[in-house]
């Protein structure tokens, strides 16, 4: 990693954490000749060991002081070669965007405004917007009652992050992911007190979609126009009950697009989003799960599949969106190894309510075939093998 000047190279600052979508941007930008500046508090970071990182820059964790992680961006943004600044999870995109205006002054800010993003991190004003826009989504409500015991219900937050906007108690300088969603059935004999303590925050209630159908729609919008999408099916995630996605395939959906445009439309959206939806196989409509207003932990199989949206990012953020040339391969697959190792970890050693566990045999003969049959990788890069070790170390250390 080269740490000396600038040499009037642009610079793009990126934040890295553990998910592959910091390395699929400094490898997208990286190879354009664009200087890349990566940030982390972690000093294990994959991204560090990538070759395309041209800096490397510690800084405070947004969990621990989000006012000292926001200073230490707005530091990075100030220098002239800083062009933008990448949101790739959930406090990148708050603090930006909670500090659009400090950072406008320095850096394109292609990113929603305060009030739009908090439509899509407060979920509850997310499915209002998605009943205006006509999107499907599940019955759901505050968790303040028990609802009907008659049918399948899950508890999930409220907010998709939990800071001093959302939740009264907390300073500037708190940053809380909350907890996982759970299955209500797993939290029987504990009081809705006892959930809301358990949260940090009253969480919703949310009617349980029976389907192993997951689906990503993906877009980068310019001002309430779309400039670029994707789409993908999610085939397994970290957990056999889902999560984080470890296998998935392109498609192409005519359905899916409509109700992922219809959303972000009603949002007037600005800058990236992905937003999930659950395929309800008695309805046959997609149900929307949430928005993600960032980069995706899987951007490196979008990329792979010709949707480079760093570089579409990079183009907006310069004021050249007119020359993004948009397209992508349906059908095709790929994978994050450790995901696959989570995954085969999680029906190995986990019981889920709700959730049928598939056998031992059945889940390493489909994710055997899978590598053999689409073996495209997050991580794993020929001219840049070190953040895939990196990440493999990493892996290994948290499951001993």
């Amino acid at each position: 990693m080269d740490n000396s000047a600038w040499n009037g190279n642009e610079s793009v600052v990126v934040p890295g954490i553990a998910a592959p979508s910091t390395v699929a941007c400094v490898r997208s930008l990286g190879r354009r000749g664009i200087r890349t500046i990566v940030v982390s508090s972690d000093e294990t970071t994959p991204a560090f060991q990538s070759k395309y990182c041209d800096e490397a820059v510690r800084v405070p964790s947004p969990h621990e002081d989000l006012v000292a992680y926001k200073e230490a961006l707005r530091s990075l943004a100030m220098r002239p070669d800083v062009r933008t600044i990448i949101p790739v999870r959930e406090p990148d995109i708050y603090v930006l965007s909670k500090y659009r205006d400090e950072f406008a002054e320095y850096v394109s800010t292609p990113w929603p405004t305060f009030e739009t993003l908090a439509r899509a991190q407060d979920r509850m004003r997310l499915f209002d917007a998605a009943d205006t826009a006509g999107v499907a989504a599940p019955e759901t409500a505050l968790f303040t009652t028990e609802p009907d015991q008659e049918r399948k219900w899950i508890v999930k937050p409220r907010y998709t992050i939990l800071g001093d906007e959302y939740v009264d108690e907390y300073t500037p300088e708190t940053c809380i992911a909350p907890p996982s969603t759970q299955y209500l059935e797993s939290t029987r004999g504990a009081t809705t007190e006892d959930i809301h303590t358990e949260m940090h925050h009253v969480p919703l209630v949310q009617e349980y979609v029976s389907t192993t159908e997951e689906y990503g729609f993906f877009a980068l919008y310019d001002e309430g126009n779309p400039l670029a999408t994707f789409q993908h099916r999610q085939r397994r995630g970290y957990s056999y009950a889902g999560g984080p996605s470890s296998f998935r395939e392109s498609v192409d959906i005519p359905a899916l697009e409509e109700a992922g445009l219809a959303l972000l439309d009603e949002l007037d959206w600005h800058g990236l989003a992905m937003v999930e939806f659950l395929h309800d196989e008695e309805t046959g409509e997609f149900k929307l799960m949430e928005v993600n207003p960032r980069f995706w932990s899987s951007l490196p199989f979008s990329v792979q599949t010709g949707s480079d949206f760093p570089y579409y990012y990079w183009l907006l953020a310069n004021g050249e969106q007119d020359l993004i040339d948009h397209d992508y391969q349906s059908g095709i697959g790929g994978h994050l190894l450790r995901g696959e190792l989570l995954y085969l970890h999680s029906v190995l050693t986990k019981d889920i309510d709700l959730v049928e566990k598939p056998s031992m045999t059945e889940a390493v003969t489909d994710v055997a075939w899978s590598l053999y049959d689409q073996p495209r990788f997050d991580y794993l890069s020929r001219d840049d093998p070190r953040p895939f070790v990196r990440d493999l170390w990493n892996t290994l250390s948290t499951l001993r």
